[in-house]
């Protein structure tokens, strides 16, 4: 049996990206099941819930709500039990300029430090190739004030505080997981600048895509 998880972890997923996409395959942080212990797994960006007959469903779960992580049932179980860190040190948004024109962004903290998206993730078995998949969304919330003065998103991705990565994580009563930390980050902390339109094609992968023009 075949599994994306630590056993099979390969340095190559540690080597900086510029540019991830839906399905690529990204470190992430959870427990591990035997120790307890916090540990990286290489895990697919765009959640297949464990019951899902396929793997189509991927491409619309690389998101999951915050208002609504409670009681979606692609969602909900996962956040009871199998939570995880999706570390990062910037995203991109895009703006639209007119009706043809888009301009992306990069939003990242103003001391260029690495922070963590709050996700979830699931164990989803291919009964077809006997294989193993582990996958993650990242949850979303409101916008804060400084996406929304730049009129960037009308969502944005949950960043946790370092000081909230050990009750995200750990277990606890599944009745009760921690949907007050699904909030907006502090604006005062973050910073954004305009990047180039290359961005926009999933192909392109180097460390010019995020320096700002």
């Amino acid at each position: 049996m075949k599994t994306h998880n630590t056993n099979v972890f390969d340095d190559s997923i540690l080597q900086p990206k510029y540019n991830i996409a839906p399905t690529d395959i990204q470190p992430v942080v959870r427990l591990a099941r035997d120790t307890g212990e916090r540990e990286l797994a290489a895990m697919r960006w765009g959640l297949i819930p464990y019951w899902s007959k396929d793997a189509k469903v991927a491409f619309s779960t690389i998101n999951a709500k915050a208002e609504t992580i409670t009681t979606s049932p692609v969602f909900r179980d996962a956040f009871k039990r199998r939570r995880c860190l999706v570390p990062a040190d910037l995203f991109y948004e895009w703006a639209k300029l007119d009706a043809k024109t888009k301009q992306p962004y990069a939003i990242g903290l103003k001391d260029g430090s690495i922070f963590a998206f709050a996700g979830v993730w699931e164990r989803w078995k291919d009964r077809a190739k006997g294989e193993v998949l582990e996958t993650y969304s990242i949850i979303t919330t409101d916008p804060n004030e400084l996406i929304t003065r730049l009129s960037i998103h009308d969502r944005m991705p949950v960043i946790l505080k370092p000081s909230a990565y050990g009750r995200w994580l750990e277990p606890g009563d599944p009745d009760r997981p921690p949907i007050d930390l699904l909030r907006s980050f502090d604006p005062d902390l973050m910073t954004v600048w305009k990047v180039g339109p290359e961005v926009g094609n999933v192909k392109n992968d180097w460390s010019g895509l995020c320096e700002p023009v």
